[in-house]
């Protein structure tokens, strides 16, 4: 399973990248990953207004794409679309950051996974 990660390099610019997700047991349903370490977890409605400048992550963060369709730039100007169902990994929380945005048209949800 692969999963979008956005991260900055020593001189504060974001990127994109591909990182696999690590399967490290099994279960009676299929493979596992270890636990993961998290802080907290936030449920989000993003209005369908959404359009936030540039901005870094404010922490490192999973996010997972309930529904809808967002757009994201990262500053080297790879923009990616997070569809529903898709994971994203923001470590970007130093550097340039970012721009996001809703390009469903509508509101959509997401939840947000604190890992620090």
């Amino acid at each position: 399973m692969r999963i979008h990660n956005l991260y900055e390099d020593e001189q504060g610019e974001s990127h994109w990248r591909e990182i696999e997700v690590e399967w490290t047991g099994r279960v009676p349903g299929g493979p596992i990953t270890d636990r993961l370490p998290a802080t907290g977890v936030y449920f989000r409605q993003m209005p369908a207004s959404y359009d936030l400048d540039w901005h870094p992550a404010t922490r490192r963060q999973y996010v997972i794409q309930l529904d809808g369709d967002s757009e994201i730039t990262a500053s080297d100007g790879e923009m990616r679309t997070i569809r529903a169902g898709e994971v994203a990994l923001l470590e970007d929380v130093n550097g340039k950051g970012h721009r996001s945005k809703n390009i469903s048209g509508r509101d959509y949800h997401t939840i947000f996974i604190a890992v620090e």
